[in-house]
């Protein structure tokens, strides 16, 4: 019996892989306020949220408090806001028929997982993650947020403080095979 070969149009593999990705999206987003509820603490490298809501949180009359909640996708970042997710949208093109970044804004806060670092906060761990690339295949870092203090160990030295000791850790280098430098901060 002859073997019959059956080949998809690519536009229908594109079709699928787009679906595809707007299932993945989708259940990431459902999950996300649920583990971003937990303690920052706690939280490892491997257990930070991927994305955010796709859904802006609050109402024009209602506040919102936790960092998890308050953020919004937006076609750029606002000065004073980082931002935890991005992804490859139409949404920011002006009707145009090519995908832009679009963003998704929060304000910074201790125990956030953010593709920026931010004045008057310092990181405590790095990763390597798409969570920031906006859809690409490469991967971005993501810095562990924290208002710096003293006696903390951070990847960097903020401005205000200097540092009393060093150590070489995994920590801050993004999940590559070298170690960096953690300083123990102490504030001026």
């Amino acid at each position: 019996m002859p073997r019959t070969t059956f080949r998809v149009p690519r536009a229908l593999l594109a079709a699928t892989a787009t679906a595809a990705l707007a299932l993945a999206t989708a259940l990431t987003t459902a999950t996300a306020p649920a583990v971003a509820a937990q303690a920052p603490a706690a939280r490892t490298a491997a257990q930070a949220p991927v994305a955010a809501p796709a859904a802006e949180a609050g109402t024009a009359g209602t506040a919102t408090t936790t960092a998890a909640t308050s953020g919004f996708w937006a076609c750029s970042v606002p000065s004073g806001y980082t931002y935890t997710s991005s992804r490859s949208s139409y949404t920011c093109s002006g009707g145009g028929s090519y995908r832009t970044t679009e963003f998704y804004v929060q304000p910074p806060a201790d125990g956030l997982w953010a593709c920026t670092t931010m004045p008057g906060y310092t990181h405590t761990g790095v990763m390597s993650s798409h969570t920031c690339s906006g859809g690409a295949s490469h991967t971005t870092r993501q810095y562990l947020l924290y208002k710096p203090v003293t006696g903390m160990w951070a990847c960097s030295v903020p401005s205000g403080f200097t540092y009393t000791a060093t150590q070489q850790s995994h920590t801050c280098s993004g999940g590559a095979s070298y170690t960096t430098t953690q300083f123990q901060l102490r504030a001026l």
